[in-house]
C-alpha cells in the first residue's frame, strides 16, 4: 500500500470498546514508519546524488573554463601566427620588389654604358678612318706628285700612256681596315 498525505488523513481505524483498536493503529504506524524510513533513506540518497553532480557540475564547468580559456588562446595565438606570417610575406614582397628595382636601375645604368662605349667607339672609328683617309690621300698626291716627275723625264713614248695611275683612296681604306 502506498502512502499519500491525503491517505494518511483519510485513514479510519474501526472503534474499540474504549476508542481505536490498538494493534490495527500500532500495525498501521508500522507501516507508515517503514514506509517514511525508506523514504527517508531514498531522499538522503537522492540528496547525495545530487551533492555528487553539483561537485561533478562544478569540476565539468570549471574543466570547460580551462578549456575556453584554452581556445581562446590558441586562436589569438593563431591569429597572431597568422598575422606575423601575412606581415613577414610582406616584407618579403618588398624587399623583393626593392631588389628588383635595384636590379632594373642597375640594368638601365649599364646598358647606358654599353651604348656610350658603343657611341664612343663609332666616333673613334669615325676619326680613326677620316686619319687613315687623310693618310691615304696624302701619300697618293705624294705618289701622284712624284710620277708626274717621273713621268716628266722618262721618254715621249712613255707620255702615251694612259693615265689611269690615280689611287683610289676609298678602296685603300676598305683593304686597310
Amino acid at each position: 500500500m502506498r502512502f499519500t498525505p491525503f491517505s494518511i488523513k483519510a485513514q479510519e481505524f474501526n472503534k474499540a470498546v474504549r476508542g481505536f483498536d490498538k494493534d490495527e493503529v500500532r500495525a498501521y504506524l508500522e507501516t507508515l514508519s517503514n514506509e517514511f524510513e525508506k523514504l527517508q533513506n531514498k531522499n538522503t540518497e537522492l540528496i547525495s546524488k545530487i551533492d555528487n553532480n553539483s561537485e561533478e557540475i562544478t569540476e565539468f564547468k570549471k574543466l570547460e573554463k580551462t578549456l575556453q580559456t584554452t581556445l581562446i588562446s590558441a586562436q589569438e595565438s593563431s591569429s597572431k601566427a597568422v598575422e606575423s606570417a601575412r606581415k613577414q610575406n610582406q616584407l618579403i614582397i618588398k624587399e623583393a620588389e626593392i631588389k628588383a628595382n635595384q636590379t632594373i636601375e642597375k640594368a638601365k645604368r649599364e646598358s647606358q654604358l654599353i651604348r656610350d662605349s658603343v657611341l664612343q667607339l663609332k666616333e673613334e672609328k669615325n676619326l680613326l678612318i677620316a686619319k687613315l683617309k687623310a693618310i691615304v690621300e696624302t701619300q697618293a698626291s705624294i705618289l701622284d706628285i712624284g710620277s708626274k716627275t717621273f713621268e716628266s723625264k722618262s721618254l715621249p713614248v712613255e707620255e702615251k700612256q694612259s693615265d689611269n695611275s690615280e689611287i683610289d683612296v676609298d678602296d685603300m681604306l676598305e683593304k686597310l681596315l
